[in-house]
């Protein structure tokens, strides 16, 4: 077996998580990797430099964002992400410092699944596809006004919507973007999409849920500068009059580790600070 550690290159510990993650492993004669500048730096191995198909597991130090940058860069890796918290929410990224060394433990016990969570395709103007694990924003971009978004649900159509812009969100996006526009929470095992509207001029305008069934088509249609269309807060494209962006489930999956001793719905309730009942 062979795991890829990213370290983190900003916070305080993660010189000392390492080298702790990096000794356990050594005990339990499990190879790790690296990118380039940290397998120097770490004196461990590239990780060009072995077979992908032998990597299991990619184990990132960070937030949320810092597992969806490590799941764009090596999208053509099939192994599983599990994620060290160093960041703020961590829906993802669940594991505390605190709860490292045990966490590792349960990974090499086997006490964990492993959960395909669905990644969305959109093709833009000029055909050039991008992915999302979280969500494509389209956005007004530099026009001071609302703008015009026609949306096609294979073929049929939806609805005009006069807003700022519009999020495409999958389930494992839900928490994010869209969960701050008035989006609902979906269990991430669902294989469905959000469409939230960003702030409507007509307040009638509610998010919508489709299965992944579909094949959704969402045209700019005002007569103003082109806007915006964001993938994964990564790769920004933009979007002239009369073009459209066309959207679908990806053949694509991605993988996350769930310990067996965490659950999503704790999770939900700690990070999203809920209380129970008023008292």
């Amino acid at each position: 077996m062979i795991i890829a550690l990213f370290p983190s290159h900003s916070h305080k510990d993660s010189e000392d998580l390492c080298n702790l993650i990096l000794d356990f492993f050594k005990q339990n004669n499990i190879t790790v990797v690296a990118e380039e500048e940290d397998a120097n730096r770490l004196n461990i191995p590239k990780i060009d430099s072995v077979d992908p198909k032998e990597i299991k597991f990619l184990l990132s130090m960070g937030g949320d964002g810092t597992i969806l940058n490590i799941a764009h860069r090596h999208m053509d890796l099939d192994a599983a992400i599990l994620g060290i918290n160093l960041g703020h929410l961590g829906f993802m990224a669940d594991i505390p410092i605190s709860d490292v060394k045990a966490s590792l433990q349960d990974l090499l016990s086997g006490a964990y699944t492993i959960e395909n969570r669905i990644i969305i395709e959109g093709t833009a103007p000029n055909n050039k596809i991008s992915y999302v694990l979280n969500d494509f924003v389209i956005h007004r971009a530099k026009n001071s006004s609302l703008i015009e978004l026609s949306i096609y649900v294979d073929d049929l159509y939806l609805n005009t919507f006069e807003a700022d812009g519009i999020i495409l969100s999958t389930p494992n996006g839900s928490t994010a973007y869209s969960l701050a526009a008035g989006g609902p929470i979906l269990s991430p095992s669902l294989n469905g999409v959000v469409i939230t509207p960003i702030c409507p001029h007509t307040i009638s305008n509610r998010p919508i849920v489709l299965t992944t069934d579909h094949t959704i088509k969402i045209e700019y249609l005002s007569e103003y500068d082109p806007i915006e269309v964001v993938a994964d807060g990564l790769e920004h494209f933009q979007l002239k009059q009369r073009e459209y962006f066309t959207f679908k489930k990806s053949d694509k999956v991605f993988k996350l580790v769930n310990l067996n001793r965490r659950d999503y719905f704790s999770t939900l309730r700690t990070k999203l600070g809920w209380s129970g009942k008023l008292r």
